[in-house]
């Protein structure tokens, strides 16, 4: 496993701790590494089932993967209605919802070709 690989797998680690420290839903992580053109290696994507959730699990992932691994994301876009917050820490790109804007856009369905994995979450 090269140096980017860990890295990138503490930060997913990191990112998906901070998602389920405030009960973010339904997430998935898309590994995109074997399809052409991708801005990215990785998509994460959850909602949450409000704007102020929406900005607490964007909040909270910001927290964790600071003060787990002092990284700042590169970008973040969408704060200011909160329906779909995007966090981009370079490799991996966080989408985070509220539940009926994600099934409009519908990511999973236009990157079909992803490998996908589902975390099983307890709460």
């Amino acid at each position: 496993m090269s140096k980017k690989e860990k890295g990138t797998d503490q930060l997913i680690t990191q990112i998906v701790k901070g998602i389920e420290e405030v009960k973010g839903q339904d997430i998935e992580i898309l590994d995109l590494r074997e399809i052409e053109n991708t801005v990215c290696d990785y998509f994460i994507i959850c909602n949450g089932t409000s704007n102020t959730q929406v900005n607490a699990i964007v909040n909270s992932i910001q927290k964790t993967v600071s003060k787990a691994l002092k990284e700042k994301p590169w970008h973040v876009e969408g704060s200011d209605n909160a329906e779909w917050i995007l966090i981009d820490y370079v490799h991996v790109v966080v989408h985070v919802f509220q539940k009926h804007i994600r099934e409009y856009y519908d990511i999973e369905g236009l990157w079909g070709d992803a490998v996908s994995v589902k975390i099983e979450t307890t709460y």
